[in-house]
């Protein structure tokens, strides 16, 4: 199974690591500079959703937070930017009311 991403959420998922797809920890099998891939067993796509999906079908996808962390501690400047910024804290707001 392959699924597309993003950059900003490409970069943290590695390869080995994990990532979860619609509740289903899985094993990532290879990284590429668009998509990254995992290997799902025929007992895990008997027993999860996963047997069923399709191209094109949208999955809630989580990475792992340890990348973050790790972001966070090499980029502490950027990270206090983020969260004093008036731009990004309106934008976040704007966005998220109906």
């Amino acid at each position: 199974m392959e699924i597309i991403l993003p950059p900003e959420v490409l970069r943290y998922v590695v390869e080995k690591g994990s990532v979860t797809i619609d509740g289903i920890s899985l094993t990532v099998a290879a990284v590429t500079a668009h998509d990254f891939s995992v290997s799902v067993i025929p007992h895990t796509a008997e027993v999860t959703t996963l047997g069923s999906k399709k191209e094109g079908d949208i999955v809630n996808l989580e990475t792992d937070i340890i990348g973050k962390y790790v972001e966070k501690l090499l980029h502490p400047q950027e990270e206090k930017k983020k969260a004093t910024s008036p731009g990004n804290f309106w934008k976040t707001v704007d966005s998220k009311t109906p």
